[in-house]
């Protein structure tokens, strides 16, 4: 029996959307640089890439919102660290909410790249200033590539 399966495959001929904030900076720059450099790593050129920094992580939703007509997919960058207070609940959930609704009201993907970590040490961890555990921002811009060129494939049916 034949059957079609689509999947996603690095391939450089799209306009990619990078949407961080600029809060907890010494983060979030991290993963635009993680980001950036997988971008280009698999062919992708200055030209190809679109960087718009936002205030904080609340704002990603509505800056990627806005950027999204522009280019075929965007990932998304923050970095909220647990504090005192519930805010960083509210946070969370709203960013969370409005990058799944961007997905599921659109055609283009938005990969979603935000830290949610319990302190600063976990976010270091994951945006690769400490220990092994990669780059998030890298690892987001790759799932972004392969989501564009699945839904490319998809398109093609």
């Amino acid at each position: 029996m034949a059957r079609k399966i689509l999947e996603g495959h690095i391939e450089d001929t799209f306009t990619v959307g990078i949407v961080a904030a600029k809060w907890n900076s010494f983060i979030t720059d991290e993963l635009l640089a993680g980001a950036c450099e997988t971008l280009k790593d698999h062919g992708f050129t200055d030209e190809q890439i679109v960087v718009a920094r936002c205030p904080g992580a609340y704002e990603i939703p509505f800056t990627a919102r806005r950027l999204l007509p522009k280019v075929d997919g965007i990932v998304t960058l923050g970095s909220v660290i647990r504090g005192d207070t519930p805010h960083f609940e509210y946070v969370c959930e709203a960013v969370n909410r409005g990058v799944l609704k961007l997905n599921m009201s659109g055609n283009k993907p938005v990969v979603f790249g935000v830290l949610t970590t319990d302190d600063v040490q976990q976010a270091q961890k994951r945006c690769g200033l400490v220990g092994d555990h990669g780059n998030k921002g890298s690892e987001t811009a790759l799932a972004l590539i392969h989501m564009l060129t699945l839904t490319e494939s998809i398109d093609q049916l």
